[in-house]
């Protein structure tokens, strides 16, 4: 099967596999971005070894996986190893003709984090076989794979231990951009128009597997109530799942993204604290950072007075399918149809409102790219007016090198957008607010982008930069 997307990360691999020295590759990012698959795929055929370690797993079962890879690769064991350094030791002697014949001899360990159980020494038995023997091997590759993000980080890329600085290189693998989405969908005989395409990125944020269980033969609308709202819906109990797969102790993460999905445009890390109860202290900071690191949330800055403040960040959450599980948990009260049921009324509109905001803001690249700014330098920021009486906030300003910002207005429309005379003002006061209270000395460019095509009127015709949907493909 061909890969979709991926290309940038598959030429990184390959050039990796073709060096002259040994590698040690460590993969990783949320679940079900298609980690495996993407290994597999690309080197297919090309392992000298390959294990999966087993979720939620005792020890014993992890060296029972391993044995029984071992197996499948034709290496034979002549007794069972007590521990992870006798493992190993075992795996360095089965390698040894592998590595002889100069070709790249290819090791590749899946859900990693799954082996280092409680008192297993895993990871000092990984960091010796790597420092001792596999490092000075020039045609030895090692591929780490994990979606246990802040495992990966904490244990392997910024490990203070006996992997520490051992890792040559690091892949973060991405959920699928719109455009991906849409190749994906096309390659699997989808029909769905461009307004279908993005609305079912609202609802999976490009996550391959979601996209997998979609049915070419029902319309958007019935693919989310069957996954979703349905009593056995593949997709109904995945918000916990997902928490439970990536952090070992979920349920303060959950506590974090539900305490942020109550303010759209997010909350500083004062706020956070206040809402929750919670004490400060580094390990809120570790889990906010986890957060980041596994695309949940995002951290942008706050202009004020010419100045980003790096101490003034927000924090908002960003990632789709959270944000439809926490908009919309609840609220079906049994109907097993209610996507259907509820097109077009003010509780699905809005979320799709507020959903194609944040795809926006994933997607700033491509946003860049449409207003042809993409070799300047630049910075991307929220706004919100302190002004308590009159609030106003912009969702993104693009703050660029050349001297000028776009101050960017997200609307979303299944119809082609009418910009009106209510509508148009506010705009202009959100943006005299924003001059006014940040003291910016830069050139403005009011900036439209649309779900659909905008209307021409009298209002449309003066913002002078105007962008739509398929800018973000």
């Amino acid at each position: 099967m061909s890969i979709i997307g991926r290309n940038s990360e598959i030429e990184l691999l390959e050039r990796y596999i073709a060096s002259k020295k040994a590698e040690f590759i460590a993969l990783y990012g949320r679940r079900r971005v298609g980690k495996t698959y993407l290994i597999n795929q690309t080197f297919k055929g090309q392992f000298a070894f390959s294990m999966t370690g087993v979720l939620e797993g005792r020890k014993d079962d992890q060296i029972d996986a391993f044995l029984d890879a071992m197996d499948i690769f034709g290496y034979k064991s002549n007794e069972r190893p007590k521990n992870w350094m006798e493992a190993f030791s075992q795996l360095r002697k089965a390698l040894s003709d592998r590595i002889s014949n100069g070709n790249p001899c290819i090791v590749f360990i899946d859900e990693i984090p799954s082996l280092d159980t409680q008192g297993s020494g895993f990871t000092k038995a990984l960091g010796h076989f790597w420092n001792s023997w596999a490092s000075t091997q020039d045609n030895f590759k090692l591929i780490v794979c994990g979606s246990a993000t802040s495992w990966m980080i904490k244990n392997l890329i910024d490990s203070k231990a006996g992997l520490h600085n051992r890792i040559t290189h690091e892949i973060k693998l991405l959920p699928f951009t719109l455009k991906e989405t849409e190749e994906y969908l096309l390659s699997k005989n989808f029909t769905w128009s461009r307004q279908m395409v993005l609305q079912s990125y609202m609802f999976t944020g490009g996550v391959a597997y979601y996209l997998s269980l979609f049915d070419e033969s029902e319309s958007l609308a019935q693919n989310i109530d069957r996954l979703y709202f349905s009593e056995n819906g593949e997709m109904r109990r995945e918000y916990k799942r997902l928490f439970k797969t990536l952090f070992n102790a979920a349920e303060p993460y959950m506590r974090i993204v539900e305490t942020l999905a109550q303010k759209k445009q997010g909350m500083t890390r004062k706020e956070i604290i206040a809402s929750m109860k919670a004490e400060k202290g580094g390990t809120l900071s570790e889990q906010i950072q986890n957060l980041i690191e596994c695309g949940f949330i995002r951290k942008y800055m706050v202009r004020e007075k010419k100045v980003v403040k790096e101490n003034s960040g927000i924090y908002q959450l960003v990632d789709p399918f959270t944000l439809f599980h926490l908009y919309f948990n609840g609220k079906a009260k049994g109907d097993t149809r209610f996507w259907e049921n509820h097109i077009n009324t003010p509780v699905v509109n809005t979320w799709l409102g507020l959903a194609f905001e944040k795809v926006c803001l994933l997607h700033t690249q491509q946003i860049k790219e449409a207003l042809r700014i993409d070799a300047i330098s630049t910075q991307q920021y929220s706004w919100r007016s302190k002004d308590k009486k009159t609030p106003a906030q912009i969702d993104l300003i693009i703050d660029r090198a050349d001297g000028m910002i776009n101050l960017c207005e997200l609307k979303y429309s299944e119809i082609d957008y009418t910009l009106t005379e209510s509508e148009f003002n506010k705009m202009e006061r959100r943006f005299a607010a924003f001059v006014s209270e940040t003291g910016t000395r830069k050139g403005i460019f009011k900036t439209l982008i649309t779900a659909s095509p905008l209307k021409k009127n009298q209002y449309s015709e003066s913002i002078p930069v105007k962008l739509t949907a398929d800018c973000l493909y």
